[in-house]
């Protein structure tokens, strides 16, 4: 019966957080709340940006989460132009539609949808501050075991007011380094992979992320940098690297 808690507990989203730039199916209980942020520093061909949002997740039910993210952000353009303000806020809804567990393993498919409103500055960054209205749905399937974790993510970004509708994959896997323990005590490397399609410029982004997570009770710190593999977008929008800094606490 030990064993079996212990796979339940590690399986329910604590010995294997998310990934880091990624997202995965497996939701905690219901009546969970989560805690996080996930700052970004990217540098591009125009110069170095910086994204922190507070990001609060809620779990009515055990299959449906609901969630906003309130960014806050520094810009540093190399042509002198630099400043802090409000990013763009998101608000967030998943839903749990599909899941089969076995003895060390699950499987989980989610609904996703992220709604980004024009709350920042219109200075032309992807994904830190547009000021233009997003709307993003998408499908979320993980396997997970106690030895490794698979997610996908595949999902379309409509954005009316321009030309930068996405077509979006993610794929990313997950690599446990220590045995499961209760309480959690865990060490996880992630592999994760990024591909954007702007359908209507025909440009085209794959990005790889190499991260680790340091998971301790409630408590998960993690780190990654993100470097593009292949970029098609215009010149002046390309990037050099990204480094993710996040911290996550569950009650």
């Amino acid at each position: 019966m030990g064993l079996l808690f212990l796979l339940s507990f590690c399986l329910n989203g604590f010995a294997q957080g998310p990934p880091i730039t990624g997202d995965k199916p497996i939701m905690l209980g219901a009546n969970s709340w989560v805690i996080k942020t996930l700052t970004e520093i990217r540098k591009t061909e125009e110069g170095i940006f910086a994204k922190a949002p507070l990001m609060v997740h809620y779990l009515p039910t055990s299959n449906t989460l609901i969630g906003v993210y309130i960014p806050f952000i520094n810009y540093n353009f190399d042509d002198g132009i630099r400043n802090q303000s409000l990013g763009d806020i998101e608000l967030l809804a998943k839903y749990q539609f599909y899941r089969k567990d076995e003895m060390g393993k699950t499987f989980r498919l989610v609904a996703k949808t992220l709604q980004t409103l024009p709350t920042g500055k219109p200075i032309g960054l992807e994904g830190i501050s547009m000021d233009a209205y997003q709307s993003y749905v998408g499908i979320v399937a993980g396997y997970e075991t106690i030895k490794y974790g698979i997610s996908n993510e595949i999902g379309y970004n409509l954005q009316p007011s321009n030309d930068l509708d996405e077509l979006r994959y993610k794929l990313g896997f997950g690599l446990p380094l220590l045995k499961p323990t209760y309480p959690v005590n865990q060490i996880n490397l992630y592999f994760e992979y990024q591909s954007s399609w702007f359908t209507s410029l025909n440009k085209y982004l794959l990005m790889y992320a190499q991260g680790i997570q340091y998971a301790k009770g409630r408590l998960t710190v993690e780190a990654a940098i993100q470097l593009p593999l292949i970029q098609t977008i215009s010149e002046e929008k390309q990037r050099n690297f990204s480094l993710f800094l996040g911290t996550r606490y569950v009650f």
